[in-house]
């Protein structure tokens, strides 16, 4: 089979020329970097050879020149020789091969907009240095990376179980010696992932280690691969970013500052130091993250040490008091610096919208605000438009008329029920009187009906008005749960109330000669009976 050309993806920065070999499960991985050209050659995972020679636009620096693999591409850093200068196009010659492309996700003009774009690449080839004498450099996007078992030790894990209740699992608090899984904290929840394919079901801070929660043992000094659950760091990232955001905008458009938030499962919610917010102005706050959004603002992480002054002028709530090292500082490009330890895109167009649910009243004089972010948004549109497709096929109406329709039904079952209510307050009149001139009227008089309610049940009682006979009613599933009502001689269901009840397996309370309440066994009305007809006959009898 003839050799392809990979797929290929490029962009440009001032000290550094990134490209991007996009070939999954690739096998045979070689990649030659010289000062002119690159030659990068591989097999793809349907064992199809690929090869790419590409001579540079300009000379570069390839001892000073990285690359590395991953699962999906192979990514390569390129020094250049002559930094500061932008790259027009990759190749010498001014051809555009089919198989190149600039990546526009990550390209930017940085010419003219120097000091943050350098900054950024200039913290990245800090990070290539340091790191060329142990592993390859780490992609931004790297989801999993090879460290060491530190310690490995018994523990316990809080969990909840399927019914509400806590379950405790029995595991390991596995210390590594470095990790990339986030241990929750900050209002944030932990990464989930795995160490050596054994899911790490927790992760938590203690002191300046991470604890590995596992329910597999691992042992210490062993080499280990680490993989980060993506699917729930990114959403993890977007919905941290998206808080920072609207935290800014919150205090730039009203003064409002945030007091805690709290990143759900299913939503996230920010705690506003304001005993009210208007409709309005959760729109305005709205539309202006999302218009910061579109604007594509960078995000950018630094490290400042504790003594410096530029620590006083971030926004934050304080450090914890176990807090050790340097001050990790999150900046969102002309809208916010706040110290953070989180996971956070790194541009706002990553955020893709953000939508904010609604406010609810919060404690001591707080508003609470609701939002999504990024693909919560989507699947919460995608669950919006399965109901409202739903809605469509039951009501038999265009969406614009759901709600005049729910209304008409709602009218109409509000009539049907007041209705049925009537029917069966004379249904109950007549109940009555057919028991009270029956021949077997006297001692214990029972019904069940499956329809009825306790006012049913009440009618049938109040007209019969007789405190000489025991009256037992029953309504629901003859053999699952329902409603009872005993009603006779104050002191007889006085005693015999609880006693039914628990034959019926239920709960009750009574006064005045009648005791009523919910059952679960109703098929046990036989016993119930039975237990009536001794009490009485035991009367008789002492009499």
């Amino acid at each position: 089979m003839a050799r392809q050309h990979a797929r290929t993806l490029w962009y440009d920065r001032p000290k550094y020329v990134f490209m991007e070999f996009c070939v999954e499960d690739s096998t045979d991985v070689h990649v030659l970097i010289e000062d002119h050209r690159i030659v990068f050659s591989c097999k793809n995972a349907d064992g199809v050879e690929l090869y790419n020679e590409i001579e540079f636009y300009a000379k570069v620096n390839s001892k000073d020149s990285q690359d590395k693999r991953s699962g999906r591409s192979i990514t390569c850093f390129v020094r250049k020789w002559k930094e500061k200068v932008a790259w027009p196009r990759l190749t010498k010659e001014d051809i555009k091969p089919v198989w190149l492309s600039v990546d526009f996700d990550n390209w930017r003009d940085w010419e003219g907009d120097e000091e943050v774009e350098l900054a950024q690449v200039e913290h990245y080839a800090e990070l290539l240095k340091k790191v060329s004498t142990k592993r390859p450099p780490p992609g931004m996007d790297d989801l999993d990376f090879t460290t060491t078992v530190v310690s490995c030790r018994p523990a316990e894990l809080q969990t909840e179980g399927s019914n509400g209740k806590k379950d405790v699992l029995s595991g390991f608090h596995v210390v590594l010696e470095d990790t990339l899984l986030f241990p929750e904290g900050g209002g944030q929840p932990d990464d989930h992932g795995t160490i050596n394919d054994i899911s790490v079901l927790r992760v938590t801070r203690r002191g300046a280690q991470a604890d590995h929660f596992t329910q597999t043992p691992l042992a210490p000094g062993t080499k280990v691969q680490v993989r980060v659950d993506w699917e729930r760091r990114f959403d993890h990232m977007q919905q941290h970013s998206g808080q920072h955001l609207i935290t800014a905008v919150a205090d730039q458009l009203f003064g409002w500052k945030t007091t805690s938030w709290e990143l759900g499962r299913v939503r996230s919610v920010i705690e506003l130091d304001s005993p009210s917010v208007t409709a309005e102005q959760v729109a305005a706050i709205e539309q202006s993250v999302n218009e910061k959004i579109r604007a594509r603002l960078p995000v950018n992480v630094r490290e400042l040490s504790l003594d410096d002054p530029e620590v006083e002028q971030v926004r934050g709530r304080g450090l914890p008091d176990d807090h050790v090292g340097p001050v990790r500082v999150v900046t969102i490009e002309s809208v916010d610096a706040n110290m953070c330890c989180g996971t956070h895109v790194s541009n706002l167009s990553d955020l893709q919208v953000i939508k904010i649910l609604g406010i609810e009243k919060g404690k001591k004089n707080k508003t609470n605000l609701a939002f999504l972010a990024g693909n919560r948004v989507l699947k919460w549109m995608e669950r919006s438009h399965g109901s409202e497709k739903a809605l469509t096929t039951l009501l038999k109406c265009g969406a614009e008329d759901h709600v005049e329709a729910v209304k008409k039904l709602q009218n109409s079952t509000k009539l049907l029920q007041k209705n049925n209510l009537n029917l069966l307050r004379d249904l109950a009149v007549h109940v009555a009187h057919s028991l009270r001139s029956s021949p077997d009227w006297g001692g214990v008089v029972t019904l069940h009906r499956k329809e009825g309610d306790s006012e049913f049940m009440n009618i049938i009682v109040n007209e019969i008005g007789s405190e000489e006979t025991l009256l037992f009613l029953t309504v629901g599933d003859e053999k699952g749960a329902g409603l009872f009502l005993l009603a006779g001689p104050t002191e007889a269901v006085e005693t015999l109330g609880p006693r039914v009840a628990e034959v019926l397996e239920g709960k009750g309370a009574g006064k005045k000669g009648r005791f009523q309440g919910k059952a679960t066994r109703m098929s046990r009305r036989a016993e119930v009976q039975a237990l009536l007809q001794d009490y009485i006959s035991t009367q008789s009898a002492e009499e």
